[in-house]
């Protein structure tokens, strides 16, 4: 019997964990096991772990190490800026307003939508051209006398667009307003200075560079009051409750720190070049989706016009290729992409995407077949599609 060939190109959704971060982590589950909030010696060795793993980020995001919030992932941490920020605002009775894109990752519209119906605060959503870029004027006009936190992803999970972050935080800036980025995708890949960046609060979280899962961070600048979504313990100096992950918090800093060391950015673009010019050569109509050039280097997402997404990801998945329809979050659903539809394609386009995304181990040889396989798989579903 063949062995069944298998290529993954779903690096957007999760990454392996690096075996050298698994290294750094086994000795905090056997030997180092102490509750890092415990004033004894099994304790003190577990804080001081987390305190070089806050250390080690805060020098990757140029910032005090006492700006490190550790959460369980990015959902939380794009929670906590989000929420944290207008509860803030309204424990002192008032509302606020709060800016945001349609092209945001649930985990920042759900909840802006969340404390919109239920708080009745404001929102005001941007709109994107055809890349899903925002324009600086739109940012401008839309903030009012009472806009709390304006969250704007710094590089899209669906269609990989890079948004230019800085000239929106200064104007941020200038009429007192909180610049957050969901940067869960950008880690690993893009500069996470947030001097440069000018951002006031920033989200990551570690299985998305070769970390572990259920661990995040978010960069909170000094002087910013967050009212925790969670009560209980004062951890993270009061920002969060509940016992710090240890193993994971190491993990994380490790696998981040060897991102940044270790740069695969050429090998990803390398990579990523040759499956879209494959794809965008030999798939008629296909349409690259996102910004031609300013996109992460692992990234590429398409359109195939009358190819319905769920259905071509079940052929590729029995030819043993592992890849998403956008976002990993929305897999199975059968609503068309928000995230398409408000870069102005159509619903029936938004319903033929694929996101295709390479990673430290892919191969020229894994590329040539993947593109080799889609090109069979959408000749045998458009001829279905004729039937």
């Amino acid at each position: 019997m063949a062995v069944r060939r298998t290529v993954y190109l779903d690096h957007s959704a999760s990454t392996p964990t690096d075996p050298r971060v698994v290294e750094a982590m086994m000795p905090y589950f056997t030997e180092i096991y102490g509750n890092p909030s415990s004033s004894h010696s099994f304790g003190r060795k577990a804080e001081r772990a987390i305190e070089n793993a806050r250390e080690t980020i805060a020098e990757i995001f140029n910032c005090k190490p006492s700006e490190i919030v550790f959460t369980s992932g990015g959902s939380e941490s794009d929670n906590l800026a989000i929420r944290g920020a207008v509860w803030n605002r309204h424990k002192d009775g008032k509302n606020g307003h709060l800016i945001t894109t349609p092209t945001e990752h649930d985990a920042v519209s759900r909840t802006i939508e969340q404390l919109v119906e239920v708080m009745e605060f404001e929102q005001s959503i941007l709109p994107v051209d055809h890349f899903g870029s925002v324009g600086v004027g739109d940012f401008e006009q839309a903030i009012r006398e009472n806009t709390v936190i304006a969250s704007l992803i710094y590089a899209n999970n669906e269609v990989g667009t890079i948004q230019t972050l800085a000239d929106l935080a200064k104007i941020a800036h200038k009429r007192g307003v909180l610049f957050h980025t969901d940067a869960v995708q950008a880690a690993g890949q893009l500069p996470l200075d947030v001097q440069e960046l000018g951002v006031d609060m920033l989200s990551i979280s570690a299985h998305k560079f070769y970390g572990p899962k259920g661990v995040g961070a978010l960069y909170v600048r000094d002087g910013i009051d967050l009212l925790p979504s969670q009560s209980g313990g004062s951890h993270e100096s009061g920002r969060r409750a509940g016992t710090h992950n240890t193993p994971f918090i190491v993990g994380m800093a490790k696998a981040l720190q060897l991102a940044y060391v270790e740069p695969h950015n050429a090998h990803y673009q390398a990579m990523r070049d040759r499956l879209i010019g494959g794809v965008l050569n030999r798939v008629p109509n296909a349409k690259l989706t996102g910004h031609p050039e300013q996109r992460l280097p692992s990234h590429a997402s398409f359109i195939f016009d009358g190819i319905e997404s769920n259905l071509l990801l079940s052929h590729l998945d029995l030819k043993g290729i592992a890849a998403s329809s956008g976002s990993a979050c929305k897999t199975g659903n059968p609503e068309p992409s928000g995230v398409l539809l408000a870069m102005g394609y159509s619903e029936k386009e938004a319903l033929s995407s694929l996101r295709l995304t390479v990673g430290r181990q892919t191969t020229p040889e894994e590329i040539d077949y993947a593109v080799d396989t889609l090109v069979e798989v959408i000749e045998k579903l458009a001829k279905l599609a004729v039937l």
